[in-house]
């Protein structure tokens, strides 16, 4: 079950929406998604599975970050950071997966000669720590009883938003929020753009600035005034595909370093990741071309 990025359906009455009355609708379809992924995990933990939970509880942290301005400050935070922890909980096992892709790349398909060495011992080695970590990951989603954490997170803030003595109307408070996050974008962009050399932690500033503005206005479309979002989100989308790759291999440098010793020979080590280092610096120099010609 892949997440459906379609805007929800909150046009029927876009002029007497309330945000209070909208958040369950928003909530409930991003919950029940983000239970399906973590079912199918404990049935076979595909890449595919890891990567969409992890999709749909970044989702939620966005949901709740933009309802922020409603809602009882330190409980929202609470959240988002559960959310995070929950999401990172999926994303140990989907970095190696990534890392393993990617060098399966470096090291050819099998028979053209461009075989790493010892490249069956090393895989089969990666992939045992792809199988302790994912054994970690479902150890926490089962002892974090995400079912229940969701169902009641979903509850309480619908609870909290429609006993709240004000109303607002969904059409303001959708634009209003997303002005305030593609202003964070802007600034973040500009910061990232205007460095002497290409630095990664901004960069993933941006990454993180982006998916909040795509989310947001894939929430709240129907009711957003201005028709140039959807141009913005085609143009989010392809700036995240090369931010998303970046992320990536620099991901599996960091995984990679920390795991050298599952190589059976250092030059091994060094080979892979003088790879995984070329591809990131390529991908580095390739965000910020994008950037400056946003």
């Amino acid at each position: 079950m892949k997440h459906d990025d379609r805007t929800h359906d909150v046009e029927a009455s876009r002029d007497e929406a309330q945000a209070e009355s909208t958040f369950s609708m928003l909530a409930a379809p991003l919950v029940d998604e983000a239970l399906s992924h973590n079912a199918c995990i404990h049935a076979d933990a595909t890449p595919e599975s890891l990567h969409q939970l992890r999709v749909a509880l970044r989702r939620l942290r966005s949901l709740w970050w933009a309802y922020r301005p409603l809602l009882d400050k330190q409980e929202n935070t609470r959240q988002r950071a559960l959310y995070r922890f929950l999401a990172d909980a999926a994303g140990r096992t989907r970095d190696w997966d990534i890392l393993l892709e990617l060098l399966a790349q470096e090291q050819g398909e099998p028979g053209d000669g461009n075989e790493a060495p010892a490249s069956d011992h090393v895989s089969a080695c990666l992939r045992d720590a792809r199988e302790r970590t994912l054994a970690a990951s479902r150890e926490t989603l089962v002892n974090a009883d995400i079912r229940n954490v969701l169902h009641s997170a979903l509850a309480s803030t619908s609870k909290e938003l429609n006993t709240a003595p004000e109303r607002h109307l969904l059409r303001r408070f959708a634009a209003k929020r997303v002005r305030v996050a593609e202003k964070s974008l802007r600034k973040r962009m500009r910061k990232a753009s205007r460095a002497k050399r290409p630095d990664y932690e901004l960069l993933h500033d941006v990454r993180k600035a982006g998916k909040k503005v795509r989310y947001l206005i894939e929430f709240f479309g129907p009711v957003l005034d201005d028709a140039s979002h959807e141009q913005a989100l085609k143009r989010l989308k392809k700036l995240q595909q090369c931010f998303g790759e970046l992320n990536d291999a620099t991901a599996s440098v960091a995984l990679l370093r920390e795991n050298a010793n599952l190589f059976t020979g250092e030059a091994d080590a060094h080979a892979a990741l003088a790879y995984l280092k070329m591809r990131r610096k390529a991908l580095r120099r390739e965000a910020v071309q994008l950037l400056r010609e946003s």
